[in-house]
């Protein structure tokens, strides 16, 4: 829970858009928790996972497991092993609609 809670301070400080922290523990064995932000461009998306990979590095000493996807498709995916981080555009989100897919995990944190 402290990764997830220092990541959502990070979506923060580089100002991810609608913001949610799924807790999923109960729903699936891969995670226990999804983390998933907005940014308004392709740059602001890698910005975003760059601000991500240094604070984990550097305040947690943790590298992400793996990292899928790419700023210009829109969509960036990085496994924590505990938090996987979702960064979209906004299209990409609401194509692949995480928090209805996950609709019945319990809202963590929610900010619009």
């Amino acid at each position: 829970m402290e990764l997830a809670h220092l990541l959502v301070d990070t979506v923060l400080d580089k100002k991810g858009g609608d913001i949610i922290l799924l807790d999923i523990r109960d729903k699936a064995l891969f995670t226990d928790f999804f983390l998933i932000c907005t940014g308004e461009s392709g740059r602001q998306l890698q910005a975003l996972a760059d601000g991500i990979a240094e604070d984990a590095k550097k305040k947690a000493t943790t590298l992400p497991w793996g990292v899928e996807g790419d700023a210009e498709g829109g969509w960036i995916l990085m496994d924590y092993g505990d938090v996987i981080v979702h960064l979209f555009s906004p299209d990409k989100r609401t194509f692949y609609n995480l928090e209805e897919l996950w609709g019945d995990a319990h809202v963590v944190l929610r900010m619009q």
